[in-house]
Order: structure tokens, then C-alpha cells, then sequence
């Protein structure tokens, strides 16, 4: 059965600022693991159309991070056909991204996102029916909080205090308890998390696995997208958008 829950990330800033500082921190993200033995390669990044999401960038990369699986997992895995492919559709301010596993090809990790001007309280944005519903577990995420599960401690940074970290630009910060009942402006990223595993025998296990590693990583770019607010606001869309080629021709 295919393991849903919808994740409402809380961000301190406009949905403008949102669609920039977003693309700046992934694309840092991602030269930081270029830098190592594992990384990013961009196969496509081509202009798309489509009925449901509108007009937008089509993004095909394959990520290459074994060694940051568990131990449990790859024993069912050889090192070297562990790749993830990553398919991306981003119509700002609403996306989807398919990701395949080369190992596992039963398995699948859909991400659905919806960005609105609120601090989380809207319900059902996805429009899903009461089927769904029924199975599909909300969590509203504080940027701010501490995790200590074993994938945010493999992903995450421990560095980032946002409960004392306070922008120069913007005077916004520090993030402290209940914020996102006053912080203006304020923006939420709803995140539609679906995994299907059909394997016998550890097939829910490895759901929770990618729902874990999923909502770590998510978890860490957004508080380093808050964390980086003073190196990209202000930037505009054709300003990142020329960073990103740029990078692109380097990866």
C-alpha cells in the first residue's frame, strides 16, 4: 500500500523570495556534493507545458549517494547500482518530482508541491479525495526544531541555530517558539509525499526509510535557505536563473 503524508514547511519570507532562495540553496547543495566522490549529474533541463501544473522547467539528474544509505540497506544493494534518478517538474508555485531507484525499480517516491501565502493552515490543498485522506498523516515542520533520527543526522547541519541567527538584510530572525503565528511575511511549502515499495518482506520498512531520508532533506534546505537569506535576497529570477546555467555547464 502506498505510504502518504503531507508535509507543511513554515518559511519566514514571501513566495517570491521563496522561488529564488530555493533554487540558490539546492543548487549550492548539490556543488557541495560535486565536490566529493559522489554527486549530481544533470542529464535535462528543458522547458515544459502541461494541462494540470501549467508551464514550467522539466529537470532529469541522477544523484549518486551510497554512502549515506544504512547498513541494513545495502546489504539488499551493491554499492555500485545504487543511483538515484531524479525527474522534476517546477510550474512555481506548484511542482512534482518522480524519483527511481536503480536497484530498487519496484519502488517510487513522488513529491507534490503546492506554495501558499499561509502558515500552514490550510486543509486539503491537494484536493485529494476521502480515501486518501483517511491514510495520509499530516506534520506541520518548525524550520527551528532539533531532529536526532539517524537521517538528519547523516544529512543535517548541525551548525544551524535559527533560534539565535538574525538576517542582516532583513532583520528577520530569530526564528523562537511560536513564530509562525507572527512572522511576516510568512509562506508555507505543502509537500505531498508518496512512496510505494511493493516488496515482499521489507517493503514497508523501506517506505519508512524514504519518508524518513525524504522529509530530512527537506527539512535541511529549508533552514539553510532561511540560513543563506543574506547571500541571496534581493537576487531576481534572471539573476538565478544565469547562476543556475552556469552551474549546470559546470556539472
Amino acid at each position: 500500500m502506498v505510504m502518504i503524508r503531507e508535509l507543511r514547511i513554515v518559511m519566514p519570507m514571501s513566495l517570491e523570495e521563496y522561488e529564488v532562495g530555493m533554487i540558490y540553496t539546492i543548487m549550492k547543495m548539490e556543488q557541495e556534493n560535486l565536490t566529493s566522490r559522489e554527486g549530481v549529474e544533470v542529464l535535462e533541463n528543458l522547458c515544459f507545458e502541461d494541462d494540470l501544473l501549467g508551464n514550467g522547467q522539466y529537470t532529469s539528474k541522477i544523484y549518486h549517494l551510497q554512502s549515506k544509505l544504512p547498513t541494513w540497506l545495502k546489504t539488499f544493494a551493491p554499492k555500485s547500482s545504487l543511483k538515484i534518478q531524479e525527474e522534476s517538474w517546477n510550474a512555481y508555485p506548484k511542482s512534482k518530482t518522480v524519483i527511481k531507484s536503480s536497484c530498487f525499480n519496484q519502488c517510487l517516491l513522488t513529491v507534490e508541491t503546492i506554495n501558499k501565502p499561509d502558515n500552514g493552515c490550510s486543509e486539503n490543498v491537494f484536493g485529494l479525495s476521502d480515501e486518501l485522506i483517511a491514510v495520509r498523516k499530516v506534520e506541520v515542520i518548525d524550520i527551528n526544531s532539533v531532529e536526532k533520527d539517524y537521517w538528519s543526522k547523516i544529512i543535517g547541519t548541525k551548525k544551524i541555530d535559527l533560534s539565535a541567527f538574525k538576517s542582516k538584510q532583513t532583520g528577520r530572525g530569530p526564528l523562537l517558539k511560536g513564530w509562525q503565528d507572527t512572522c511576516k511575511p510568512v509562506m508555507t511549502a505543502y509537500k505531498l509525499v508518496s512512496v510505494d515499495a511493493p516488496i515482499w518482506g521489507f517493503g514497508n520498512r523501506l517506505e519508512e526509510t524514504i519518508q524518513a531520508a525524504q522529509r530530512a532533506l527537506l527539512l535541511e534546505s529549508h533552514r539553510l535557505c532561511f540560513m543563506q537569506i543574506d547571500k541571496w535576497f534581493g537576487m531576481t529570477m534572471h539573476q538565478i536563473s544565469d547562476t543556475e546555467k552556469d552551474y549546470d555547464l559546470q556539472a
